[in-house]
Order: structure tokens, then sequence, then C-alpha cells
């Protein structure tokens, strides 16, 4: 029987859940952006040999749609309890063997093709743990609380993005040699046990009431793949574009950022990894309080709002970064990840609202990864590429943060619309039963 704990209960193993996730995938990020160029991509030009990295980096993200389609398959047939804990395992085992790989000097080539799996599994991993962490705790929240419960999956983003600054702001203080020869090894390797809390938090939880009401009544559906795509492609694809800030907008602010910092304007890598790190703290604050005012002022008009103000902030946020000042960098970059950060923690709930119980796994999933793949993975890569063709200039770099603003405000608007219409008259998916 569900207590009234139980909702907080889901809701803190989503946050801690997605917490160690995120510190594992954020950790990838830094080291591409700091040590894996040279490390497994040596080269003369360093610009190629950290956007080699961020190939791999991008990696992560082609592998969450396929992530998406699996697990959001059997997390409609099987229950969402289970693919989490498989997800958690899968990301552990796979972060922690970055941990152990060989470099390209030691092993020749089989040093980057290790890399490429293990991040390939990453983002299986995250792509299926996504949706999942989202639907526990919405699924288990009181009926008018769902968008706050489910950003607690989301809240475990910035908590996960500190702990992984964390680490390599400690290494970073490292010398040189010492850092790149053993040291961007420890956060990796510190999966292993973070993984072990994560399982124990998990394994208390029960599986969400919504699917447990699915599968008592028999309504699971033996297709929720095609059945979403076929009923609800709409949704797909409106969610999809409506949550591109929110994703995007990080790698941007937290990967491309420290590249284009130290390698274009001079800035030292501890001087930005510190304002990250207050940056973040600010984000983690400001998150929760962006859900809880989204209930008041109604989560359709508050993100409309949000993607809004996103289109225009890149601009004063590169005025504040060129300044090299680190009060001014930590106030610029803050004001965009305050605003994408709003978008990002009401987003999920809203989503999930758009697509009923039987398929909703699938549809959050396959929307979410879908985006991820498309913007996020190669949001650094189109970065570094800008700032190397536009040497100097940050406008274009403004310009490319806005167009991904917009494609939210699209698909924030096209979800309203389509969320304005009951489920029971849009195409449902069907039975695995038949009604005869």
């Amino acid at each position: 029987m569900t207590t009234t704990s139980t909702p907080r209960r889901a809701a803190a193993a989503a946050f801690i859940g997605t917490t160690i996730e995120f510190y594992d995938f954020y950790i990838y990020a830094f080291a591409a952006a700091l040590v894996l160029g040279p490390l497994f991509f040596p080269g003369d030009d360093p610009v190629l040999s950290t956007m080699a990295a961020f190939g791999t980096f991008a990696v992560g993200f082609i592998a969450r749609p396929f992530a998406g389609l699996i697990f959001g398959h059997l997390g409609d047939r099987l229950g969402r309890k289970k693919m989490l804990l498989f997800t958690m395992v899968l990301m552990g085992l796979a972060t922690a063997g970055i941990g152990l790989l060989p470099t390209y000097a030691q092993a020749g080539i089989w040093g980057p093709i290790g890399l490429v799996a293990l991040r390939f599994l990453q983002g299986i991993s995250v792509g299926g743990e996504w949706g999942g962490a989202v639907l526990m705790a919405s699924e288990h929240a009181p009926k008018r609380r769902k968008v706050f419960f489910a950003s607690f999956a989301q809240w475990g983003s910035p908590a996960g993005l500190l702990l992984a600054l964390i680490a390599f702001r400690a290494i970073s203080s490292m010398d040189q040699e010492s850092m790149m020869t053993w040291g961007w090894r420890v956060p990796f390797l510190m999966s292993a046990v973070l993984m072990l809390v994560g399982l124990f938090i998990r394994f208390g939880v029960p599986e969400s009431p919504e699917f447990a009401e699915v599968k008592e009544n028999k309504q699971t559906v033996k297709n929720p793949v095609l059945d979403v795509i076929r009923g609800h492609w709409r949704q797909i694809l409106f969610a999809a574009a409506a949550v591109t800030i929110g994703s995007a907008g990080f790698f941007f602010t937290n990967t491309f950022m420290i590249t284009y910092v130290t390698q274009y304007q001079g800035i030292s890598r501890s001087t930005i990894l510190d304002c990250l790190f207050l940056v973040t703290v600010l984000q983690f604050i400001s998150q929760p309080c962006s859900a809880l005012l989204s209930e008041r002022l109604g989560t359709g008009r508050f993100l409309t709002a949000v993607a809004t103000l996103c289109i225009l902030v890149p601009y004063p946020m590169f005025l504040l970064v060129q300044t090299g000042n680190l009060f001014y960098m930590t106030a610029g970059i803050t004001l965009a990840v305050v605003l994408l950060s709003a978008l990002y923690a009401v987003i999920a709930g809203y989503m999930a609202e758009a697509f009923p119980p039987q398929v909703r796994y699938s549809g959050i999933s396959i929307a979410y990864q879908l985006c991820c793949a498309l913007t996020g993975g190669m949001t650094p890569l189109v970065g570094t590429w800008l700032a190397g063709h536009f040497a100097g200039q940050w406008w274009p770099l403004a310009l490319f943060f806005s167009f991904l603003a917009l494609l939210s405000l699209i698909g924030v608007l096209g979800l309203a619309r389509l969320r304005a219409t009951p489920h029971e008259n849009r195409s449902i998916a069907r039975p695995e039963v038949a009604i005869p």
C-alpha cells in the first residue's frame, strides 16, 4: 500500500539516482574539455584534438535515442523500477571502466576505441534512466503536484554537476604531469562507490502506482514504442523541441564555455571551474524554486515566458564573460543558467502529462533523447567550430544559443496546444488483451 511518505521517498530516490547518473555523464564532459584530447587523440593542432574529444562526447548522445526506444519499451512493459536499477549498474560499470582505460600512448588505437565503446554505454544508461526517474517521481505524486515532484529528477542534474566540478577542481590543483598521468582517472573510479549508494536507495522504493494499476488492469500494450509513435508523434516532436535549451544549453554553458574561455580568451582553467561551481550552486538553489513558481503561475505560461527570455539572454552573458572578471563572468553565466534551468525543471512533468500511462515511458524517453542526440551532443562541437571560424567574435555563438531557445519556445507552444486535448480524445494505445 502507498503511504503518504512514498511520494517523498520516490522523489528523493529520483533525485539521488539522477545525481549519480549525471555526475558520471558530466565528468566525461569536463574530461573531454580538459584532458581527453591530448591523452587519446594527440596531435599538433589543439583545436582538432579537442574536437576529436568532443566527438567522443557526442557518441554518448548518439546512443541515447536507441536507449530511449529500448528502455521506453521495457519500462512500459515491465515497469519503471527494474529499468532504473539496471541503468544505474550499467552507468557505474561504464564510467569506472573509463578510469581504467589505457591511453593512446599506452595502447595505441585501442585506447580511443575503448573510450568510444564505454562512452556509448554511458549514453545508453542515461538514455534509459531519465524517463524512469521522472515517472517514478511524478507517478507517485499527488495529482496537482506532479510537475513539482518530477522536477526532483531534474534537480539531479545540477547536483551531479556540482559533484563533477568538485572532483575536477580537486585534480586541477595537481601538477600537470600528475593530473595527466593518473589524476584524471580518480573521478571516474569514484563512480563505482556512488553506484552502490544509488542501488541501495532505489531498492527501497516501490513500483509506480500508475504503472501498477495499468499492469493490474491488463492495460499494458504489446508494442508501446510503435503505439506512441503512431498515435502521439506530434507530442513527441513538440516535446523534443521544447526541451532543447534545457538540454543543449547546459552543455553550451558548462562544457563548451570551458574550452571557449581557456583557448580563446586566455582565462585560466581554475578560474572558469570556480565560476561554473558558483553558477551551479545558484542553479541548485533556484531550480526547485522555479518548479514551485510554475505551479502558481501555470506551467504553460511559465514555460512560454522562460523560453522567450532564453532567446535574449546570451547577449548580456557574452558581454559579461568577455570581461574576464570572475564576478562578471559568474553573473553572466548565472543569468543564462538560471533561466534555462527554470525551463529544465518544469518541462519533464509537463511532457509526461502529454502521454497516457500505457506509453508514457516510451513517449517522454523518445522525445527527450531525440533532442539530446540532435542538439545536446552537437552543441560543444558546433560551438568549437564557430569559435574557431569566427575567432574573436562572440555574436555567432550568441545567435546559436538564441536559435536553440527559439526551438524550445516553438515546442512549448505546440505542446501546450496538444496537452489541451484530453487523452481519451486522442489515439490511445491499444491494450495488450483484446476486448470482445
